[in-house]
């Protein structure tokens, strides 16, 4: 962010006080998590739209739920909001049941991908609606809305009609009529999603400098995996309801626990196989051997999940595009042919038709001395890589 904005803070706090507040990480005498879900169903006739589904979201972070459509991350979000009630289970936020607790009475707020700004109203009167339908008095209303519009670098704009913004600005006053309520949890549904991608990739830094200078706890919706990674402190990814992983952003990319995680979180080559033994490989811990569908020996010495695959068990090999070497004919590793060849300006994706092991995607940076330079589609290539750049997953 190009400017470091003051904080959104209770009405009750002189100017002084405000900007000397350090953000919230976590809040001072705040439970560990704002938000609890223990053992919650959710069921809409014969589909279980949220199952048996356990999570806790830390006080002051940014938490995201990741998955396909259908999986369960929208009614998770609606089930804490309080537009939905769990079949099952229970449901803390700041360390309190809230069992039949209405929307409105839940201290978070919400952003969906469609603002439902009004239009006929200017933007400082938007961002003060809430405040309005509370019953605050006006110039308070107008001194709190004044501090949000300037967390999202939007003061000036108090007087402009919603329609005359931009779409990135439309979004902006989405949050600040959120933030001004002062939320201990703020739940964002996909609001990127109507954005443009060079405007999308800037909000998301945008979003996560907000929620690190103010400390609310965000829990936002996603089915874009880098979107997820670029921002959160901690991911869930979640299938038919379920959490399937749930870690840092560098875990879940490293080591993922099963080949759906790891074909959702990024592009991976899977390379089937069956566990034959283990060897030792130096400082890095034992490998997994695998000898392929093909009769060909791999060895896997990356993060393995736990429990770690036994001997006999059917496995995929998962190696990442960025991990592999693409060389001449002759050199060391598996031989091949270059089929395809992709500049993506900043990159190059290779597809290479190896002898043994199917075809195999390649990713490096331009320039990279790895990246095959020099190589043209047909030419016969090898592929390559460290042992530990490998996880062998069930399958």
């Amino acid at each position: 962010m190009a400017s470091a904005p003051s904080p959104v803070v209770p009405a009750n706090m002189t100017s002084a006080t405000a900007s000397s507040a350090a953000p919230r990480r976590p809040r001072e005498g705040a439970a560990r998590y704002d938000v609890e879900l223990v053992n919650v169903t959710r069921r809409f006739g014969d589909v279980v739209a949220v199952d048996d589904l356990t999570l806790s979201v830390e006080t002051g972070s940014f938490y995201s739920l990741l998955g396909p459509s259908g999986c369960g991350k929208t009614t998770t979000l609606r089930l804490v909001a309080g537009f939905e009630q769990p079949d099952a289970g229970v449901i803390r936020i700041g360390g309190a049941e809230v069992e039949g607790v209405p929307a409105y009475r839940r201290n978070v707020n919400t952003v969906f991908q469609h603002y439902a700004l009004f239009p006929h109203m200017d933007v400082v009167a938007n961002v003060a609606y809430g405040l309005k339908q509370k019953g605050v008095p006006e110039a308070e209303r107008r001194q709190r809305a004044g501090r949000a519009l300037e967390l999202v670098r939007l003061n000036g704009f108090e007087r402009r009609r919603t329609w005359e913004l931009s779409g990135g600005q439309q979004q902006r006053v989405a949050l600040a009529r959120a933030l001004v309520n002062e939320p201990t949890v703020l739940l964002l549904d996909e609001p990127l999603g109507a954005l443009d991608l060079k405007l999308r990739k800037a909000m998301q830094h945008e979003l996560k400098g907000l929620q690190t200078e103010t400390g609310i706890t965000f829990i936002y919706v996603t089915h874009d995996q880098e979107e997820a990674l670029t921002m959160s402190d901690r991911v869930a990814v979640m299938r038919g309801g379920k959490v399937l992983q749930e870690g840092d952003p560098k875990t879940l990319y490293e080591a993922p626990v099963d080949r759906f995680v790891a074909d959702f979180i990024g592009v991976s080559n899977f390379i089937g196989g069956r566990v034959v033994g283990r060897e030792a490989n130096g400082t890095s811990g034992p490998a997994v051997v695998v000898e392929t569908d093909d009769g060909q020996r791999l060895r896997a010495a990356g993060r393995q999940p736990d429990p770690a695959p036994a001997n006999g068990d059917r496995v995929v090999v998962v190696v990442r595009p960025e991990r592999i070497r693409l060389g001449r004919a002759g050199g060391a590793g598996v031989g091949g042919r270059l089929v395809e060849s992709t500049y993506l300006g900043e990159a190059i994706e290779s597809r290479v038709q190896t002898d043994h092991l199917g075809q195999l995607v390649v990713r490096h940076q331009n320039g990279d001395p790895d990246a095959g330079g020099g190589l043209s589609v047909g030419d016969e290539v090898t592929v390559s890589w460290d042992d530990t750049a490998a996880v062998a997953l069930p399958e």
